[in-house]
C-alpha cells in the first residue's frame, strides 16, 4: 500500500493551470480555482494560469509555450475532456504527447465511477509527457478537479509517495536511448 515516506524531504513542483472554456473567466472559473486551492495547499507553486476557449489550436499554443518554459514542471487542465462536439482538449494534449500515460485517464475513470458511476464513461480524461513537462487534462467540474488532485495526482506530484512517484522520475524525462 502507498504511504508518504516522512523521512524524506517536500520538493514543490511547478504548475500551470489551464482552463478551457468558452465562457468562463477567472472571477467565475469555480474548477480552475479549486485546483489553485488544493496545490497551494499542498505545497507545490501555481507557476501561471490562463483561460482558453474550447479551440485546439488555443490549447495547443498555450502547452506549448508551458512546456518550452524551464520553470513549469507540471500543466493541469481543467474542461473540454467530454464528447460533445467543442470538447477538444484530449484531442489538443494527444497532439503535443512524448509519450501517452495512459493509466492516469483508467485511474480517473476508475475512481470517479463510485462519485458517478457509469456517467464516467463520458469522461476523456488524459496523461502525457512532452518536453520534460507533465501534462494531465481534467474534466470541468470542480468534483473531478478534487478528485483528480486529491486521489491520484496529489500523491504522485509528491517526492515523498512510496513505493514510487512522477516527481523522482522528473530529471530523466528527456533521456533518449544511450548509444554504446
Amino acid at each position: 500500500m502507498g504511504k508518504i515516506d516522512e523521512s524524506r524531504a517536500f520538493v514543490p513542483v511547478n504548475i500551470a493551470i489551464l482552463t478551457v472554456s468558452d465562457t468562463r473567466t477567472e472571477a467565475d472559473d469555480k474548477s480552475g480555482a479549486t485546483l489553485v486551492e488544493l496545490i497551494g495547499a499542498s505545497g507545490h507553486k501555481i507557476a501561471a494560469r490562463k483561460i482558453v476557449t474550447d479551440d485546439q489550436a488555443n490549447i495547443i499554443a498555450a502547452l506549448k509555450t508551458w512546456i518550452a518554459d524551464p520553470k513549469i514542471d507540471v500543466v493541469i487542465s481543467t474542461g473540454g475532456t467530454g464528447v460533445t462536439g467543442r470538447d477538444v482538449t484530449p484531442e489538443a494534449f494527444k497532439a503535443v504527447y512524448e509519450k501517452e500515460i495512459p493509466g492516469f485517464g483508467e485511474l480517473f475513470r476508475q475512481l470517479s465511477y463510485d462519485a458517478i458511476q457509469s456517467s464516467t464513461l463520458q469522461s476523456r480524461t488524459t496523461g502525457g509527457v512532452a518536453g520534460g513537462t507533465y501534462l494531465f487534462a481534467l474534466p470541468g467540474s470542480p468534483g473531478a478537479c478534487r478528485d483528480g488532485w486529491e486521489k491520484i495526482l496529489k500523491f504522485q506530484l509528491d517526492i515523498r509517495w512510496r513505493p514510487c512517484n512522477l516527481v523522482e522520475l522528473m530529471p530523466r524525462l528527456t533521456e533518449r536511448d544511450r548509444v554504446s
